[in-house]
């Protein structure tokens, strides 16, 4: 599992669209953006790395008060062990219509053996 995955189907689960880099439908009444940002190695053994730390961007845009869809998330982020790293209010798009509130966040993973 990774960071992109679990972020998907938490999402998902508020049942609120999601893509990775950029929304390429239709955009809806509101809808998530999920970005990767670092994906580094926290701990090593024997020179080789253990635990890889993901670090992902997640931007909410919604044409009305956002306020009860982030809390939904934040909860949601919280139960599922991600580590909330930064949350900012973007602005709003004027040519869009669309309020952007930015959350990021980490969490560490057993790094797998190719």
């Amino acid at each position: 599992m990774n960071s992109l995955i679990e972020l998907n189907q938490i999402i998902s689960g508020l049942n609120v669209s999601v893509e990775t880099g950029k929304f390429s439908e239709e955009p809806a009444y509101e809808y998530m953006v999920v970005t990767p940002l670092t994906d580094t190695f926290a701990l090593y053994g024997d020179d080789l790395p253990l635990r890889s730390v993901e670090e992902v961007r997640i931007s909410i845009f919604c044409k009305n008060n956002y306020m009860a869809l982030k809390n939904r998330l934040i909860n949601s982020l919280l139960n599922s062990g991600f580590v909330i790293t930064d949350r900012r209010y973007v602005g709003h798009e004027d040519d869009t219509g669309y309020y952007h509130y930015a959350i990021d966040v980490a969490k560490d993973y057993e790094v797998e053996e190719v």
